[in-house]
């Protein structure tokens, strides 16, 4: 079930948008040319490993002294792996523009990063012994898809569910993707420091938003 486009109207430039999908395939453009040896680096010094913060000595034996928490917060622009990118990037431009037109810019992106720390906060609390890197913007991106269920849940989204193309109201295309990541959490692995993926990170990000949404929009938006 894939989206397609939306349509919502949106009635300014999503500049804060376009920015953060720039830099986070700037970024990932850049690693991909490095050596395996270099990027790895990079994945496990600034993606969000949870043991390290879990257990502090085993991060300094491993090479991941204490950041002050930094990774947080620079973990939210790696991406793993080409699917990992293009799937973010694709929900990012589908629903982000519409919710920054109604928070403005520079609330808009307070807000998307506020979710997405929380999100990697709710990753840490699931499992706190994770010891890969927890990367990806998808935590942020679950924010702003929460916030888009409340702002505009009647609008429709136009969604690729093979082999036909249908219409869903964003309220009922949002309900499925939540319904898609409690399913995972309760099917994921977490065997010996490694999880299939950071679901609990979406769950987080969109209860961030969810609850959060509210308080970020323009004084005119605001109920």
């Amino acid at each position: 079930m894939i989206p397609i486009r939306d349509t919502a109207p949106c009635h300014s430039t999503p500049y804060v948008t376009w920015g953060i999908m720039a830099v986070c395939v700037l970024i990932f453009l850049i690693m991909l040319f490095m050596p395996y040896e270099s990027s790895s680096q990079i994945i496990y010094t600034y993606g969000m490993v949870p043991n390290r913060y879990t257990n502090p000595d085993w991060g300094i034996e491993h090479g991941m002294p204490f950041d002050g928490y930094f990774s947080f917060f620079s973990s939210l622009f790696l991406h793993g792996n080409w699917m990992h990118i293009i799937f973010n990037m694709w929900f990012m431009w589908i629903f982000a523009d519409n919710v920054e037109d109604r928070m403005g810019r520079w609330s808009f992106l307070a807000f998307y990063f506020i979710c997405g720390i929380l999100a990697t906060m709710m990753q840490w609390y699931s499992a706190p012994t994770l010891t890969i890197p927890v990367v990806g913007a998808s935590g942020a991106i679950a924010g702003v898809l929460a916030a888009y269920y409340f702002l505009y849940p009647f609008e429709f989204v136009i969604v690729y569910f093979f082999p036909i193309v249908v219409r869903l109201p964003a309220v009922t295309f949002l309900g499925l993707w939540v319904i898609f990541q409690l399913y995972h959490i309760t099917t994921s692995t977490y065997v010996e420091g490694v999880s299939d993926s950071a679901w609990w990170s979406h769950i987080g990000g969109f209860i961030s938003g969810a609850v959060l949404h509210q308080f970020f929009l323009r004084k005119e938006e605001a109920v």
